[in-house]
């Protein structure tokens, strides 16, 4: 591998022209297509071969407007006064009037035609239906439906519009979200003490970014994408295409300051650190489009989403940086008797003793302390790592809805005041499909489900006696064609509570039963059931997909490091990482620790996707700290260096580059912690906490104190295995002068 990319390098460095128009012209096509189609965002958590999916669609085949989108829009009477009062009742039904003249509507309903008013008659719900799911639903026509509450908000009322057709619109990347650019640049000022170095790098990031988010959005018109996995994919492609050009970089700067010529130092940093880069992005790459394990569409393009921007990062570094080195040439050499020209002399005076375990850097120093008393620190970390992840057992999962929108939005003021006003299970109703009705008794059978499910009508008015514990009441509906009924089932509990999940397994449990006494097929749909399939999906898929993820790694790392033990010690660290950033999660979005501080709108469940988006990338991004920490140890100790020389050695070199990345990574991802959709809030702050916690903790301070405890053992590996295993040279140990320069080697150098 080192050599193939090795000539990949300075192929691209002689070619420096062709290979820049070719990138630019590739950014140009895509920018310039993405004006022409556009993109499309579709928020729909869809779920297929599910029951409550399936029933869904065959409602929106039966009956469009009956499986549209829904609104509703709440009015609570002021001080002193109901919304039955002639001169409050009269603004409502002029509202409900105006909102079935909104565009997109095919049905407004009365409160009063529902009966939907409150016993005290403080308050009163309105009904909207569009003939059009959410999807398809103009956002013209949801600004239309609220000026119709003008009037009302004049009248004195509190009226707010909310309902599923106003969900999530997706984040909006704002300036605060770029606050971990400006971190990155001076990281990255201060790592190479380099302006032009600096820039080259956050140029190449900026460059891939731009072809892999706007292949994404374009991508969007063949297939549906969520609002928020563009913001994912930008948050990971930033993050990545800074860090892997880094080291890129890094490597060809410490060999320049050396004296090697610029071409040859361009091809060696691109098969050395390139091999490594084409790893560590590989893993990311594979666990991310591993979701698509899971089965649900939105979480397989989300995922294959993010891949490719990395895919792009990964081609960008591998081609792209080289040739805009062989712009730099000689330029980006540190400059004589500069700090950075005088630490990369140290290390290469500290290479030439026989040792080579001088400590000339506060990362070499770091890592022979904690190695002096490696026990004492595996004990310390494992204790440290296992508090932080004490919570991480009470994750709850759920979609979201309106009652995690921002409290200043309509949609969550609404559903405030549906909970407070009418109760929570209102927010989130369940639909019984009945199909397969005799036309003769059909109203009667609907009537009965309902009465089974939600009990008799008492002479107090919304109140009902027997049913099911934990709904509040059932409402049957025919629909036209005679055999076919809708059994609206409204919950004690909110859309987001585990006791409507359990209602939902009830309803199930009761479906034989209830389908013999109707005569009739039932199933159990609805958005929130559509919610809750998906979650029980995502929780039932969590552990084989740590068990994927964790295989792989220990596949993947066995091939690079050659090693049994090296692998395991890895995937163990990379579980303590992903129970730290859980852990975290749990802390602030359900306990509400940090919450206020973080902009938190409201605690409780987290996204459905989150542990394997987080996994998923945690692990790519845990891979990349492993190997170019490791890969060095291992390449100090293949050259003759005694175990714990080599481990010294090896953080000498690499530590400086890995703190670095783990910095940018972790400031990019803490400046999107700042956005408002909750969705990517938490899975930012997972990130965040993964990547300070595996970096820092697990691969600066555990793994070097783990390899210390292993000594020679570390690095074994059967021999019948080493036999089996293709030796892909990450290191680059085989590189030599003739497999970079290939067949030009006589060449003269360019770029000086």
């Amino acid at each position: 591998m080192s050599s193939f990319l090795a000539r990949l390098g300075r192929a691209s460095y002689r070619r420096r022209g062709l290979v820049s128009v070719a990138w630019l012209a590739v950014l140009g096509v895509v920018v310039a297509l993405l004006v022409v189609l556009g993109g499309a965002f579709d928020d729909r958590f869809t779920i297929p071969g599910s029951e409550s999916q399936d029933a869904l669609d065959q409602l929106a085949e039966l009956s469009p407007g009956a499986a549209g989108a829904g609104a509703q829009i709440v009015f609570v009477a002021p001080d002193g006064a109901t919304v039955t009062d002639p001169a409050v009742a009269g603004v409502i039904e002029q509202v409900v009037a105006e909102a079935q003249q909104a565009p997109q509507v095919e049905a407004a309903i009365s409160p009063f035609d529902s009966q939907a008013v409150t016993p005290d008659g403080r308050a009163a719900l309105a009904t909207v239906q569009y003939g059009v799911d959410r999807g398809e639903l103009e956002d013209a026509s949801l600004v239309a439906l609220e000026e119709t509450t003008a009037a009302a908000e004049d009248a004195g009322l509190e009226v707010a519009v909310g309902g599923n057709a106003f969900a999530s619109t997706g984040p909006t990347v704002g300036p605060t979200e770029f606050i971990g650019v400006g971190v990155a640049v001076l990281v990255l000022v201060l790592t190479f003490g380099s302006l032009l170095a600096a820039g080259m790098n956050l140029l190449t990031a900026f460059i891939g970014i731009g072809v892999g988010i706007g292949g994404l959005l374009l991508a969007s018109n063949l297939f549906t994408l969520s609002s928020s996995a563009p913001t994912l994919a930008l948050m990971i492609g930033l993050a990545v295409g800074i860090d892997y050009a880094l080291f890129i970089l890094s490597r060809h700067r410490t060999q320049l300051a050396t004296g090697m010529d610029p071409e040859e130092s361009v091809a060696r940093a691109t098969g050395t650190a390139g091999s490594a880069v084409v790893f560590a992005g590989l893993t990311v790459i594979i666990a991310l489009c591993g979701l698509s394990i899971v089965g649900i569409p939105f979480l397989t393009v989300m995922g294959v989403g993010a891949a490719g921007t990395v895919l792009v990062a990964v081609l960008v570094a591998l081609t792209l940086l080289p040739a805009l080195l062989g712009f730099a040439g000689r330029r980006l050499a540190p400059t004589p008797g500069s700090r950075a020209a005088r630490r990369e002399l140290a290390d290469a005076a500290a290479d030439d003793e026989p040792s080579g375990a001088r400590v000339t850097s506060a990362g070499a120093r770091w890592t022979r302390l904690i190695t002096r008393r490696p026990l004492v620190t595996v004990v310390l970390v494992l204790a440290g790592l296992l508090a932080l992840a004490i919570p991480a057992p009470q994750l709850e999962l759920a979609l979201p809805d309106n009652s995690t929108a921002g409290e200043e939005t309509t949609q969550r003021q609404a559903y405030d005041l549906i909970a407070e006003n009418f109760g929570p299970g209102l927010n989130g109703p369940l639909v019984l499909l009945v199909q397969g009705l005799d036309p003769a008794t059909a109203q009667q059978a609907a009537q009965q489900v309902a009465v089974a499910i939600g009990g008799a009508p008492t002479l107090a008015p919304g109140q009902f006696e027997g049913g099911i514990d934990g709904v509040a009441y059932a409402a049957p509906s025919l629909l036209p064609d005679g055999t076919t009924a809708l059994v609206t089932v409204i919950p004690e509990s909110g859309p987001q509570d585990e006791a409507t999940a359990a209602l939902v397994a009830e309803l199930r449990d009761l479906r034989p039963d209830l389908e013999a006494q109707a005569g009739a097929e039932i199933a159990v749909t609805g958005q929130t059931a559509v919610a809750i399939d998906v979650s029980d999906r995502l929780s039932d898929a969590l552990l084989p997909f740590a068990v994927v993820v964790v295989g792989l790694s220990l596949i993947l790392l066995l091939l690079v490091f050659r090693s049994i033990l090296v692998p395991i010690k890895a995937a163990v660290g990379f579980l303590l990482s992903v129970g730290a950033s859980f852990g975290a999660v749990v802390a602030v979005f359900q306990w509400g620790w940090l919450a206020d501080l973080l902009g938190v709108p409201t605690t409780g469940p987290v996204i459905s996707f989150l542990p394997v988006m987080l996994m998923a990338v945690l692990f790519g991004l845990a891979m990349d700290y492993e190997v170019f920490l490791v890969s060095r140890m291992r390449e100090e100790y293949v050259h003759g260096a005694a175990p714990r020389d080599a481990i010294v050695t090896g953080a000498r070199h690499a530590s400086r580059v890995v703190v670095a990345a783990a910095l940018i990574m972790f400031s990019v991802f803490a400046s999107f912690v700042a956005i408002d959709d909750v969705v990517v809030k938490a899975i930012a702050l997972g990130l965040a906490v993964g990547i300070l916690v595996d970096a820092f903790v697990v691969r600066m301070t555990l793994v070097p104190a783990v390899l210390a405890l292993l000594g020679r053992s570390a690095w074994w590996l059967p021999r019948w295995l080493d036999k089996v295993l293709p030796d892909l040279d990450v290191e680059g140990a085989r590189l030599s002068p003739a497999l970079t320069q290939g067949e030009d080697r006589h060449a003269a150098p360019v770029g000086r």
